[in-house]
């Protein structure tokens, strides 16, 4: 019995310790945003997402052994226009109703620069999982960490205007998503 106990401390602790060195990064909701600007016969028309959450564990000076995954509340989405709005959560667009979250979960991070990275994983929206790239700008502050970027995503890919929203030249098939998100608990760059 004495010997187990050592062995099972030993053990234990081996395995947790690469999860220590990990540690998870804190959300800033408060400085946080993901967004996106879509076109509509041409017209840039911006929203956001009001609702996120993120389980970042990232060091950057191992960024291959980070894990970055986002939660999104699609029923959060607003274009800032009431009666627009109300059409958001409806089946031909996000279709909260049978799917209340869209996520990311990264697969890569990789150093570009000092405070470039290249994010590679699987978006999912409605159902429908893609792979993208994503280029991140880290900026750090005191203790908090901001990560910028955008990278564009095809909405007929997710479902996203079906039916008569099919049609490209009233909304394009381009979306631009972009986001701020302030982190505390982050390394030095």
């Amino acid at each position: 019995m004495t010997f187990m106990r050592p062995v099972s401390f030993v053990l234990a602790s081996a395995l947790w310790l690469p999860l220590a060195a990990q540690a998870q990064q804190q959300l800033v909701p408060a400085q946080s945003e993901i967004g996106f600007v879509s076109r509509q016969m041409g017209v840039p028309v911006e929203g956001k997402f009001k609702t996120f959450s993120a389980q970042v564990a990232f060091d950057p000076a191992k960024p291959a052994a980070s894990n970055i995954a986002f939660t999104v509340d699609t029923g959060s989405a607003t274009l800032g226009v009431r009666e627009t709005d109300v059409e958001l959560p409806k089946p031909i667009w996000f279709n909260v109703a049978q799917f209340p979250k869209a996520t990311f979960q990264s697969s890569s991070v990789k150093r570009v620069d000092a405070s470039k990275f290249e994010v590679a994983g699987k978006l999912t929206i409605k159902g429908v999982s893609s792979d993208v790239v994503v280029p991140v700008t880290l900026a750090q502050s005191g203790t908090t960490t901001t990560a910028t970027g955008s990278f564009p995503i095809k909405r007929l890919t997710f479902r996203i205007g079906e039916k008569e929203w099919s049609d490209t030249s009233m909304v394009a098939d381009e979306v631009q998503v972009k986001f701020k998100i302030a982190l505390t608990g982050v390394g030095k760059l």
